[in-house]
């Protein structure tokens, strides 16, 4: 029987959209039906492959994108978006892969089924790039989205703290006022997807903290100064408002976690 790190490793080593989209959705549907096994005997690579196409920029050299008013503007929003979700994809099955063995099974049911998401929610994007006369590498996307990956593939606690924790929940901030925006342009199909990715990535903060917490209980860690600790050493941005508190609270990221380490509102540096 393939196993779970198997199969995890398949959807990372795969270097075409459409064959990442394939594998994830394999591998999701695979371990819900009981047909991997819970082994994870195979490493992971440190890089997953990437298609020919976007060319990958860093932040400095990403061109700037208008508010999404202008067709042109609301293309380029909805390929970073994609990248984004791109990305997202090789997260969710990496944590799997490199760290299922360290937790109980619930936690490779969790990872996986957010991984099934991130394929969906790319295929969803991808498709509206298309509607809309574009397709996913037709724009530059941001070259630095794999460097959480990079600096906590050593630690478990590490990951799930910024990953999931600051990374998708920055989603849980900005994406209301995206969807606002798409609203404001009378894109509806896009609205709607953003909706759905926004009731997923709830869930997905969720499973991030359910999980930190847990592993912060098992090793006699203190979750909010642990969590504190990891993302002022391993996260190279800072945390800024506004939060999208409700949506955190309701992923189980109080404010206790983040309040202290977030930047004053309406701070420039």
């Amino acid at each position: 029987m393939t196993s779970a790190g198997e199969a995890a490793r398949a959807v990372l080593l795969a270097g075409t959209p459409d064959a990442k989209v394939k594998a994830a959705r394999k591998a999701a549907r695979d371990w819900r039906l009981g047909r991997l096994g819970h082994r994870f005997e195979v490493e992971m690579p440190e890089q997953p492959a990437r298609p020919s196409t976007p060319e990958l920029l860093p932040p400095n050299r990403m061109p700037k994108r208008g508010k999404g008013g202008s067709e042109r503007g609301r293309i380029a929003l909805i390929h970073a978006l994609a990248h984004i979700e791109f990305v997202a994809i090789d997260l969710a099955f990496d944590l799997v892969g490199r760290f299922g063995g360290h937790f109980p099974r619930g936690f490779t049911d969790d990872w996986m089924a957010v991984g099934g998401d991130e394929a969906m929610h790319f295929a969803l994007l991808e498709r509206r790039l298309r509607a809309l006369g574009s397709h996913y590498g037709a724009l530059p996307a941001h070259a630095g989205l794999w460097d959480a990956a990079s600096e906590t593939g050593h630690d478990p606690l590490a990951r799930l703290a910024v990953v999931p924790m600051v990374l998708e929940a920055r989603g849980l901030d900005v994406t209301p006022a995206t969807i606002e925006r798409f609203a404001a342009a009378d894109d509806q199909p896009t609205r709607r997807i953003l909706e759905r990715i926004l009731k997923d990535e709830v869930r997905h903060v969720r499973a991030g903290t359910t999980w930190f917490e847990s592993r912060c209980k098992a090793e006699n860690l203190v979750p909010h100064t642990q969590w504190q600790s990891l993302v002022t050493r391993y996260f190279r941005g800072v945390l800024k408002p506004p939060f999208n508190d409700s949506a955190r609270d309701s992923a189980g990221l109080t404010r206790d976690y983040y309040q202290s380490l977030a930047l004053p509102a309406g701070f420039v540096p």
